[in-house]
């Protein structure tokens, strides 16, 4: 795992796994409960952060969460685990079975 960056706050860090993750992207977040401790913690060592799988995924990942990936970013086809069909990049769902994309599913 690579640490990616420290959000302001958990909403925008889950905001921003879940971009990462539509887009293929295998990745968590960890101290979701730090801000509980500010004032007994410096206030900027209180947001959750935002870890990686794949260090390969940093940059695109940057560019995601800074809102810098254009509509048209290369996403990978996946294979689905159900059934073996394979699946166009935009699909979270396998049309043939119906099983869910695994997350971080990279083809």
């Amino acid at each position: 795992m690579i640490r990616l960056t420290r959000a302001p706050d958990l909403m925008l860090g889950q905001h921003w796994v879940n971009l990462l993750e539509q887009a293929g992207i295998a990745c968590r977040l960890s101290g979701c409960y730090l801000q509980g401790a500010a004032g007994e913690l410096p206030v900027d060592q209180c947001g959750p952060d935002l870890w990686l799988e794949r260090e390969q995924d940093k940059e695109l990942a940057m560019r995601i969460i800074e809102g810098r990936a254009g509509p048209g970013e290369p996403r990978p086809h996946w294979c689905c685990d159900g059934c073996g069909e394979w699946l166009e990049p935009q699909f979270s769902t396998c049309w043939q079975c119906g099983a869910a994309r695994p997350v971080g599913r990279h083809g």
